[in-house]
């Protein structure tokens, strides 16, 4: 967006681009750690933490293309309000996504 080869009209091949690479990331990642859990923890954990890691990297990476484009239609300067603000967002996604998927794999009760 700063060198001016991305622009809103891209957006939508934009998207498709990083939901590609984000699941192939994810994928890796999410194998990788599944294997790690597999040799020390219950064949559950590890379900949990592979599927867990698969959707934090896909939504980090959405939350990353997304937040710029936000900004900018906002009109306020996407190269310094995001770096921060992507890394919250994308650390709070990430915990609410990895307890969620442990509550709805592992059986566990919700609080109310």
């Amino acid at each position: 967006m700063a060198t001016g080869d991305v622009r809103p009209r891209d957006w939508g091949y934009v998207l498709g681009r990083e939901i590609g690479v984000a699941t192939a990331l994810g994928v890796t990642v999410g194998a990788a750690v599944w294997l790690l859990g597999l040799t020390r923890a219950a064949p559950e954990v590890a379900a949990v933490v592979a599927i867990a890691m698969v959707l934090v990297v896909v939504a980090g990476s959405l939350i990353g293309m997304a937040l710029p484009v936000l900004l900018q239609r906002c009109k306020l300067d996407p190269a310094t309000a995001s770096t921060p603000l992507v890394t919250s967002l994308a650390d709070i996604a990430g915990l609410l996504i990895y307890f969620g998927v442990a509550v709805v794999l592992l059986d566990l009760p919700v609080a109310a």
